[in-house]
C-alpha cells in the first residue's frame, strides 16, 4: 500500500474521531469508522513498509491525535457549542401558605393523580395517592410535606 493511502486513512480516521468527540454525542458510527481507519492505516504501515516505518507511523499518529484534540478543546470549540442559558424556574414552594391537614378545598382541574385545587383562596398543586378526581369536587388535605400536599375526596 502506498504512503498516500496510509496517510489518507489516518487523516480520515482522525477527522471521524474529531467529529465523534466534538459534534456527535455518544458512541456512533463516526467513532467506530475513525478508530477503524486509524487501525487499518497503522496496520498497513507495519505490513507494507516494515516495523520501523510502522513505529514511526504509530508514534506520529498518536502525537497528531493528541495535538489536534488539545487545540480543538483550547480554541473554544466547546464554548461555542455549550448551552449558555440558565434555568430560572422554581419549584412550587409551600412556604407562606397556610395549608394544614384537614383543610377543605375544591379541585379546579382533574387530579390524575395530581392537579390544581383552591385552598384558602390560593391556587396550588395537589396530589392524590393514585386516585383520579374530577374537577369541581370537594377535597380534604390528608398530608402536608415540604413541597407536596396530598389530598383525597371529601366523604
Amino acid at each position: 500500500m502506498s504512503w498516500l493511502l496510509i496517510i489518507i486513512l489516518i487523516v480520515l480516521g482522525l477527522l471521524f474521531l474529531l467529529l465523534e468527540v466534538l459534534v456527535i454525542p455518544g458512541t456512533t458510527l463516526a467513532g467506530i469508522l475513525g478508530f477503524g481507519a486509524l487501525f487499518v492505516g497503522i496496520w498497513q504501515a507495519y505490513a507494507s513498509k516494515g516495523i520501523a516505518a510502522g513505529h514511526i507511523t504509530l508514534g506520529s499518529t498518536i502525537v497528531v491525535t493528541i495535538i489536534s484534540l488539545y487545540f480543538s478543546f483550547k480554541t473554544g470549540t466547546w464554548k461555542r457549542m455549550a448551552l449558555k442559558s440558565t434555568v430560572d424556574g422554581k419549584m412550587d414552594q409551600l412556604e407562606g401558605l397556610d395549608i394544614k391537614v384537614g383543610d377543605i378545598g375544591t379541585s379546579i382541574s382533574r387530579l390524575a393523580p395530581s392537579g390544581k385545587a383552591i385552598f384558602n383562596n390560593e391556587i396550588i398543586e395537589v396530589h392524590t395517592f393514585g386516585e383520579f378526581i374530577d374537577q369541581e369536587k370537594e377535597l380534604i388535605v390528608i398530608s402536608v410535606t415540604e413541597n407536596k400536599i396530598i389530598v383525597t375526596l371529601k366523604k
